[in-house]
């Protein structure tokens, strides 16, 4: 399986973001989906995810009245919608790809995200 995400880029606090990952591969329906951020200087962490039946799980309180995640299988596309963005969001956000929704093989390239203050 081959992830690119897209739709990064620099938005004022308050303001919203969708970011996409195209997925390649047949499968794409088997598998979870998650969405990982990485601040700098800090680790890598999840922060949402869906898995293949639909089941969305958090990872950081903070996003879960602010952040969606959905897919479109027939697309292969996995989508995280951002609302009321905030500094402490600012990160390269990853999507990645897995058997579970704990656990995931592929990753696709990461896409900025800034938010101003």
């Amino acid at each position: 399986v081959q992830l690119q995400a897209s739709g990064g880029g620099l938005v004022q606090a308050g303001g919203s973001l969708r970011l996409s990952c195209a997925a390649s591969g047949r499968t794409f329906s088997n598998y979870a989906m998650g969405w990982f951020r990485q601040a700098p200087g800090k680790e890598r962490e999840c922060v949402i995810a869906i898995s293949a039946s639909g089941i969305t799980a958090y990872y950081v309180d903070s996003v879960m009245a602010r952040f969606t995640i959905s897919r479109d299988n027939a697309k292969k596309m996995v989508y995280l919608q951002m609302n009321n963005l905030k500094p402490e969001d600012t990160a390269v956000y990853y999507c990645a790809a897995g058997w579970r929704i704990d656990s995931y093989a592929y990753w696709g390239q990461g896409t900025q995200v800034t938010v101003s203050s």
